[in-house]
């Protein structure tokens, strides 16, 4: 869980940081509804869904890293207790917390681990 500040998170969750959650994809259940789900693949990193009766945005699917963002917002039960921020040179909005913030992504997500400034 974290927040990731990239302009293509931005984009798609028309806010100035998105917060996420990742998952193993045999983790992630839908109950109903899922002949609704639509997506497209913004980047060969991303697989976005959204639902095509109400519009909502519900995830992104990331095959390279066999991982699945649910995002926070629709998970109203969820103890959204975040670790880092991802891609916080990218950001527009600078969050003053103890968390670290990070160039790109941890290194064991495939980025370079590094930390940045706040």
């Amino acid at each position: 869980m974290g927040y990731c500040h990239c302009a293509s998170c931005r984009h798609w969750s028309a806010g100035p940081v998105n917060a996420f959650t990742l998952w193993h994809p045999e983790q992630v259940h839908i109950p109903k509804g899922e002949e609704h789900l639509a997506g497209y693949s913004k980047t060969p990193a991303s697989d976005r869904m959204w639902c095509t009766v109400c519009g909502g945005h519900l995830m992104t699917v990331h095959p390279g890293l066999k991982l699945i963002d649910v995002f926070a917002a629709i998970l109203p039960s969820i103890d959204f207790q975040p670790t880092p921020h991802v891609n916080y040179t990218e950001t527009v909005l600078h969050l003053h917390d103890d968390l670290p913030k990070m160039n790109d992504f941890p290194a064991e997500l495939g980025g370079s681990g590094l930390l940045v400034p706040e």
